[in-house]
């Protein structure tokens, strides 16, 4: 319960896309139910999206972003379910078999923090400076 004077800290997972391009970034987690992994959101240049809105129940969260203007991704280690299309899948196993891309996820480390913010950022040497 919030007493008067009090403001409910807003908690959620953010993505901000601080690169000169459009990126379509996806999501993985574990909740009460097993491992999902969700798609896509298009998060145009210098601008932040939320991915889950509440208070995080997880530490670690996965990102999958690609680069829609210059190619590329971001990517990592752990393995997920993709589509093409706007997707909702859940658990990580057997992807192509069940018609899904298997595609790679970096980790976030949430720290177990409520609120949480990713900043995609160009590579090293690219970076563009915005006032």
């Amino acid at each position: 319960m919030v007493g008067p004077g009090v403001t409910q800290a807003h908690a959620d997972l953010k993505l901000c896309n601080t690169t000169a391009s459009r990126v379509g970034v996806s999501i993985g987690y574990k909740d009460t139910e097993g491992w999902a992994s969700e798609g896509w959101w298009n998060i145009a240049s210098h601008t932040c999206e939320t991915l889950l809105k509440g208070v995080l129940i997880g530490r670690y969260y996965y990102i999958h972003a690609v680069d829609y203007d210059r190619g590329g991704e971001w990517a990592g280690g752990l393995f997920m379910c993709t589509d093409d299309k706007s997707f909702t899948i859940r658990d990580t196993q057997d992807c192509e078999k069940r018609g899904h891309k298997r595609t790679g996820f970096f980790e976030v480390d949430t720290g177990e923090e409520r609120d949480w913010t990713v900043r995609l950022t160009d590579p090293e040497g690219e970076e563009t400076k915005s006032q």
